[in-house]
């Protein structure tokens, strides 16, 4: 798990290391500027303040002349042959002199003007130990206390992130729901971390439980429901062979031996659907256009006394290779929907280049409808005693296996056109 938690916890302590230390040295960078020029220019103020002082009452009283502090006095209307050149030029105020390497305040009183120069290496070195060296002991306590408690959060997400990559690896039909049994869970899967690591193990078997159990229901339904369809078609053929059988009989036979093969069809879609998603339906080659007509003879029963015409539009030959019960089972909805929903005027089939197109002039459907159309129980028509709502969302989900798709265009009150694209 590249971007687990772990590594989010790390980058964001990476960040946050990063912004103090920023902020810390913009800190102890502004301090040593504020050091260099403002403390020492305190300091040669107050001690141009205290020279004046002593000035005025010995006039005789020589500039300063210290270690680090050496002054230059001016008398107002003498001449400035005492004082250096580079200083002479200096208004009254504090000055940084980079190129000379000092620091001069000029002062200036009615009796004169007093320049006192302060050594700037004095000034840096004064700057390094009050300003930077408190500032690293700072940014190295900050580090400091950044990674031991990044060591310490990633000590309380270990068991987190064991717990992740334990699910990552989990295929969603067959969870190893045994890794996280309470008696192979480490010593230090404790507290939340070891309820929540319980409560999937919990899920887990369940939902094991449940895919079994799902399994073992396809299997035994498909093999119940096919034993008594196989019975009603065998005995419908032998019924069939009778050549003294009436008419009226024949046709019920007839009806019988289409319900039990849409039947099939019915059951081969729905076990399709149960199945696990990488298992391939069984296919083989057939004509969109025989299932079509197939279909659309299937339907016509239902339109029998009411004004509706049923037209099938077929060019050519348009063979598949696919499942093509799977194809009879979304035609056949498509069709069927279009008979229910439509009273009068008629209901076109046709079979292009790689798609089939159901067009009604049934009641349709308005746009707020038709986008629940594909919803399990929806139905455009709610008092209709036919369907149940079942049929759209089978045949999406249909479609969807077989890399298939359906769409729909419906204006209420005009009609409805169902396209299936199966290339």
């Amino acid at each position: 798990m590249p971007y687990g938690l772990p590594r989010k916890i790390r980058i964001a302590f990476i960040r946050h290391a990063l912004l103090a230390c920023l902020a810390v040295l913009l800190g102890g960078y502004l301090a040593s500027l504020a050091i260099r020029h403002g403390l020492v220019n305190v300091v040669l103020q107050q001690e141009a303040d205290h020279f004046w002082k002593l000035h005025q009452a010995t006039p005789e009283q020589a500039p300063p002349d210290t270690r680090n502090i050496h002054g230059y006095l001016w008398h107002t209307g003498d001449s400035q042959a005492g004082v250096p050149v580079a200083l002479r030029r200096l208004a009254p105020g504090f000055h940084d002199l980079k190129t000379a390497g000092k620091l001069v305040l000029v002062d200036q009183t009615d009796a004169g003007r007093l320049y006192l120069e302060f050594p700037r290496d004095q000034a840096m070195r004064a700057g390094f130990w009050l300003s930077v060296v408190p500032v690293l002991l700072v940014l190295l306590t900050i580090l400091f206390a950044a990674w031991f408690t990044y060591r310490a959060s990633a000590r309380l997400v270990r068991p987190v992130n064991w717990l992740a990559r334990r699910v990552s690896r989990w295929e969603p039909g067959r969870p190893e729901v045994s890794e996280l049994a309470p008696e192979q869970l480490p010593d230090s899967i404790q507290g939340e971390t070891r309820q929540l690591a319980l409560a999937l193990h919990a899920i887990s078997s369940r939902m094991a439980a449940h895919v079994a159990r799902e399994r073992n229901f396809t299997r035994d339904a498909s093999h119940e429901l096919r034993t008594p369809l196989t019975v009603i078609r065998m005995a419908s053929d032998m019924a069939l062979s009778d050549p003294e059988l009436a008419p009226r009989l024949q046709r019920s036979l007839q009806r019988i031996q289409r319900a039990g093969r849409d039947m099939e069809a019915i059951i081969d879609a729905l076990l399709m659907l149960a199945r696990e998603s990488d298992v391939a339906p069984q296919s083989e080659w057939f004509d969109v256009g025989e299932v079509v007509r197939y279909e659309a003879g299937n339907v016509e029963e239902m339109l029998q006394g009411r004004p509706v015409t049923l037209a099938v539009s077929i060019e050519g030959e348009h063979p598949l290779f696919a499942p093509p019960r799977i194809m009879h089972v979304v035609v056949g909805n498509l069709l069927c929907n279009a008979c229910r929903y439509t009273d009068q005027g008629s209901i076109q089939v046709s079979v292009g280049d790689g798609r089939v197109v159901v067009r009604d002039t049934g009641i349709g459907m308005s746009p707020e409808m038709l986008a629940r159309a594909f919803d399990p129980f929806f139905r455009a028509e709610p008092g209709n005693p036919q369907g149940v709502g079942l049929g759209l969302a089978v045949v999406r989900r249909l479609c969807e296996r077989c890399g298939w798709r359906v769409e729909l265009e419906s204006v209420e009150g005009q009609g409805t056109t169902a396209t299936l694209y199966y290339r």
